[in-house]
C-alpha cells in the first residue's frame, strides 16, 4: 500500500499543528513511520486520502461499537443540525438521554453530561474532593484518565510513592496529591490508607484499564479496594470512558458485579461525537452546582448534536440483546486466530482479552500492570504494526492500547486479519 498523499499532508500539518497531530499517538511515535490521514469510513473500514481501505481495529479509540457511520447515529445528526447545533441553554433531548443512561446503568440516580472523557473524570475527581472534604486521590500506574494535571502523574522508583510530574506544566502541589500505586496489587493500596488515613477523597480506577494494553482486573481485586474505600470513607471512581456501554450494557459495574460511588463516560455515549458524562447517587450529585457548592460548567455540556448521537446509540444497544456476546464471540475468534498463528511460529507472546477489549503483547511473561506491559518486546510489535497495516489492517499505532473491535467486523474481516499475520509473521 502507498501512502504518498498522507505523507504530504502529514509535512503540512506539522508547519501549522504541534507535531503535525491534535492527539499525540496519531503521530506514530511509537511505532514509526508516517501517520495515515483518514478521508472517509463506513462500517469496519477506514478509506484512507491514497485510497487504501483499512479494517479498523480501534474504532475511535471505543465510541463506534457499532461500525462506522452507523445510519441512526448519523441520521440523528443530520435532522438535529438542522435545527441549530448549539444554544448554551437546556433541550428536552439532554434529559430523554439521562433517563436512557440511567436506566442502562446500575446504582445511578442522576448524570452530568460534559465534553470529553479527561473533563468527566476531572469532575469527578473534584466532586469526589467536594463531598469528602480532602484532597488526596489515588490512581493506578498505566491508568490513564484524560490530561487534567491531577493525572499526568507517574510512580517513583518504590512501589507505591508520592508522584511526580510527567509532564512540564504540572506542578509538584499538584502531583503531592495524587498518591501512585501498581495496578491489580491491593496491598500496596492498602499501604497507603495506613500511610495517609482520612487524607483520600477517592480511589479512580480503569475497572478493566485500556491504556497499557488490555489489563483485566485479578480476582478480587476490585472488590478488595471497594472495601477499602467503604472502610476509610473514601469515594471509588470507576472510569467508564472505554468500558461503559462496551462490555455490557451497563458497563464494567454490571459485567464485574462491582458497585462504584461514581462513574465517568465518553465515547460510546456520544455515539462518536464530543462528549463525556460522570454519574452518581442522588447524594453525592446533590453536592454539584446548582444544587451544590461543587462548580462545573461549560456551555458546550449537553450539545443537542452530541446527544442526539448519543441517545441513538445508546437505544440501539439497549434494544440489541444479543450486542455484547456477539462482540464477545468475534474478539474470542480473533483471539484463537492470532494465537494459532504466532504459536506455530514460536513467538513469545500473552494475549489479553476482556469482551470486546483485545490485545497483543510480545512476552512469554503474564501481563497484569504497568511494569509487566513495558516489558514486552516493542521491536516485535513495531514489526507487526506495519506489516499488519501493508495487509490492509490497522491497528492501535502503540503496544500499549486496546483494540475495540465493532459489531460490523464480519468473520470474513476476522479471517483476512489472522490469514495477513500468517503472511508477515516472518518479519516479526
Amino acid at each position: 500500500m502507498q501512502y504518498k498523499r498522507s505523507s504530504t499532508l502529514f509535512k503540512s500539518a506539522q508547519a501549522v499543528i504541534p507535531g503535525g497531530v491534535n492527539s499525540p499517538v496519531r503521530a506514530f511515535k511509537a511505532v514509526g513511520g508516517t501517520p495515515v490521514f483518514v478521508e472517509r469510513a463506513k462500517g469496519a473500514y477506514l478509506y484512507d486520502v491514497d485510497g487504501n481501505k483499512l479494517i479498523d481495529y480501534i474504532s475511535s479509540w471505543g465510541p463506534m461499537i457499532l461500525g462506522h457511520a452507523y445510519d441512526p447515529v448519523i441520521n440523528a445528526v443530520k435532522s438535529r443540525a438542522d435545527l441549530g447545533t448549539s444554544f448554551g441553554m437546556p433541550t428536552a433531548l439532554e434529559t430523554q438521554i439521562a433517563e436512557l443512561a440511567i436506566d442502562m446503568v446500575p446504582n445511578i440516580d442522576k448524570i452530568r453530561f460534559v465534553n470529553s472523557g479527561t473533563e468527566a473524570c476531572m469532575s469527578a475527581v473534584r466532586l469526589a474532593r467536594g463531598v469528602t472534604k480532602r484532597e488526596k486521590i489515588i490512581k493506578f500506574t498505566g491508568c490513564y484518565h484524560g490530561h487534567s494535571d491531577a493525572f499526568l502523574i507517574q510512580a517513583g522508583s518504590g512501589a507505591v510513592t508520592f508522584g511526580s510530574p510527567s509532564s512540564p506544566g504540572v506542578t509538584k502541589g499538584t502531583a503531592k496529591d495524587t498518591l501512585l500505586a501498581p495496578y491489580n496489587n491491593l496491598e500496596a493500596v492498602a499501604k497507603l490508607f495506613n500511610e495517609y488515613p482520612e487524607e483520600i477523597a477517592a480511589i479512580i480506577i480503569e475497572p478493566v484499564a485500556g491504556n497499557m494494553g488490555c489489563i483485566s482486573p485479578a480476582y478480587g481485586f476490585l472488590e478488595g479496594l471497594r472495601s477499602l474505600c467503604d472502610q476509610n470513607n473514601t469515594l471509588f471512581i470507576f472510569d467508564e470512558v472505554m468500558t461503559g456501554f462496551r462490555l455490557a450494557k451497563g458497563g464494567a459495574q454490571e459485567l464485574l458485579g462491582i458497585k462504584a460511588d461514581i462513574v465517568t463516560f465518553g465515547k460510546v455515549l456520544g455515539g462518536g461525537l464530543p462528549v463525556g458524562a460522570f454519574a452518581a447517587k442522588n447524594e453525592i450529585m446533590s453536592h454539584l452546582a446548582p444544587e451544590g457548592p461543587v462548580y462545573q460548567a461549560g456551555t458546550l455540556s449537553g450539545n443537542p448534536l452530541a446527544m442526539a448521537a448519543g441517545f441513538a446509540m445508546l437505544t440501539a444497544l439497549k434494544e440489541d440483546a444479543t450486542i455484547f456476546d456477539r462482540l464477545a464471540t468475534k474478539t474470542k475468534y480473533l483471539h484463537e486466530g492470532l494465537t494459532s498463528v504466532l504459536e506455530k511460529e514460536n513467538i513469545p507472546h500473552k494475549i489479553n482479552r476482556v469482551g470486546s477489549m483485545i490485545s497483543l503483547h510480545f512476552t512469554d511473561k503474564e501481563v497484569f500492570d504497568f511494569e509487566t506491559a513495558v516489558k514486552g518486546n516493542n521491536q516485535h510489535f513495531n514489526n507487526y504494526f506495519h506489516g499488519m497495516l501493508k495487509e490492509g489492517i490497522y491497528l492501535p499505532p502503540s503496544a500499549f492500547e486496546s483494540y475495540f473491535l465493532n459489531d460490523a467486523l464480519s468473520i470474513e474481516d476476522l479471517d483476512f486479519t489472522i490469514e495477513a499475520l500468517k503472511k508477515i509473521v516472518h518479519k516479526i
